[in-house]
Parts: structure tokens; C-alpha cells; sequence
């Protein structure tokens, strides 16, 4: 059975959410890193796309700009001032 766009998103937002703060993730490592989890066979560029664009119309992670674009976990608000 192959896994569906959700589970693929739950995996890249945990994989974001462990390396925060230490490592920024372009859209083809996330597809990679996924790839590589499932197994080519069960996981594909396509549905990897499907997962990031869950990922960013929920608000989970954003896209941020620093020289490439890279995948992220929004900043908190206030944050900076605690």
C-alpha cells in the first residue's frame, strides 16, 4: 500500500522540526530524505510535491530566502522579545 501525501507530510515536518536551528532543508532534500524513508516505490517527486504544498497551505512550515529558497517551521510570535 503506498502512503498517502499526509503521512509524507507528518514525516517532513518532523524531519524540519528535528534539525531547527541546525539545518535548512530545500524542497528536493525533504523529496530525497522521504524517497529514501519509504522507498521508491511507495513514495514519488509527485507525491512529495502534494506533502510540501500541505505543509505550506496549513501554516506548519513556510518558505524562507536566504540565498535558496529552503523549508522551515515558522518563527513563533514574540519569540524574540521572551
Amino acid at each position: 500500500m503506498a502512503v498517502s501525501a499526509d503521512q509524507v507530510a507528518d514525516a517532513m515536518y518532523e524531519l524540519v522540526k528535528q534539525y531547527q536551528g541546525k539545518k535548512k532543508f530545500k524542497a528536493s532534500d525533504l523529496t530525497k530524505a522521504m524517497i529514501q524513508k519509504f522507498g521508491e516505490d511507495q513514495c514519488d517527486k509527485k507525491l512529495c510535491k502534494a506533502a510540501i504544498r500541505l505543509l505550506m497551505d496549513s501554516g506548519r512550515c513556510v518558505y524562507t530566502y536566504f540565498g535558496g529558497s529552503f523549508i522551515e517551521i515558522p518563527p513563533e510570535e514574540g519569540a524574540a522579545g521572551s
